[in-house]
C-alpha cells in the first residue's frame, strides 16, 4: 500500500485499528475513486492483491462490497470490471445528491459547534493548498474528508452511510473535471459558502450552498 493510501486508510478509520478487510476495502476504493483503475477495465485479482499488499480473502471481501456500492461489476465467467462511467449515471447521481446533501446541511446547521467550523475551515485551506500545488489526488482525499466531516456533524448514521456511497461514486466523475484550475477554485469558494452558512446557523442558506455546489459539479462535468 502506498504512503498516501495508507494515510487515507488511517484517516477514514478515525485513527483506530481496523481489520484487514476494512483496510483492503478502503485502499481498493481509493484506487477506483482516483481512477488508478480505469472505468471499464477488467481487474486481475492477483494484481490487485499485489497492488494492495493484501491477501486473497480481504481483497475478495472488498470486491463484493464495492460491487454492492456500484464501483465494481462482477461479470460471470469473465471476472471483475471497474464500473464504466456514463453521463446518464452522473445525472441520476446528481439528482440523488441534491436531496441527500440538502438534508445533510439542514441537520448539520442545527448541530454544528465552533470546533467543527474550525475543522472545516482548516480542511478547506488544505484543499486550497493542494489546488495551488496541482495535486489532484490530495485534493480529492481532502474533499472526501470535508464531506465526511459534514456528514458526521449532521449526526445521522444512516444518512452518513448513504452519503459515503454517493460521494465515492461522484468522485470518479469529479476526477475527470479536475484538470480545470477554474473549477478547483470554484469548489473552494463553494466550500467557504457552506462553512459561512453553518457558522451563521442559516439553514436555508446552507441548503442553497449545497445545491450550488452540486450544480457546479454538474456544469463542470458537462464541460469536461
Amino acid at each position: 500500500m502506498s504512503d498516501s493510501v495508507a494515510e487515507n486508510v488511517k484517516s477514514q478509520a478515525g485513527q483506530k485499528s481496523v481489520s484487514l478487510n476494512e483496510q483492503a476495502y478502503l485502499a481498493f476504493r481509493h484506487r477506483l475513486i482516483t481512477l488508478r483503475y480505469k472505468p471499464g477495465e477488467y481487474l486481475n485479482t492477483a494484481q490487485v492483491m499485489e497492488d494492495l499488499a493484501m491477501g486473497r480473502t480481504p481483497v475478495n471481501q472488498a470486491v463484493h462490497r464495492l460491487a454492492t456500492e456500484g464501483l465494481l461489476q462482477i461479470i460471470p465467467r469473465k471476472g471483475v470490471m471497474v464500473a464504466p462511467l456514463s453521463i446518464d449515471d452522473a445525472l441520476e447521481l446528481i439528482e440523488v445528491r441534491l436531496v441527500n446533501e440538502a438534508l445533510c446541511l439542514r441537520l448539520a446547521t442545527q448541530r454544528v459547534n465552533p470546533a467543527q467550523i474550525a475543522q472545516l475551515q482548516a480542511l478547506n485551506q488544505r484543499i486550497a493548498a493542494a489546488s495551488v500545488a496541482r495535486d489532484r489526488e490530495q485534493m480529492m482525499l481532502l474533499d472526501r474528508e470535508f464531506h465526511q466531516v459534514l456528514a458526521d456533524i449532521a449526526g445521522n448514521g444512516r444518512l452518513s452511510d448513504i452519503l459515503s456511497i454517493i460521494h465515492a461514486q461522484a468522485q470518479r466523475f469529479w476526477a475527470t473535471t479536475l484538470s480545470s484550475a477554474q473549477h478547483m477554485q470554484e469548489v473552494i469558494a463553494e466550500h467557504d459558502a457552506i462553512i459561512a452558512a453553518l457558522a451563521q446557523g442559516d439553514v436555508t442558506r446552507a441548503e442553497d450552498a449545497a445545491r450550488v455546489h452540486i450544480y457546479s459539479f454538474k456544469q463542470a462535468l458537462l464541460n469536461a
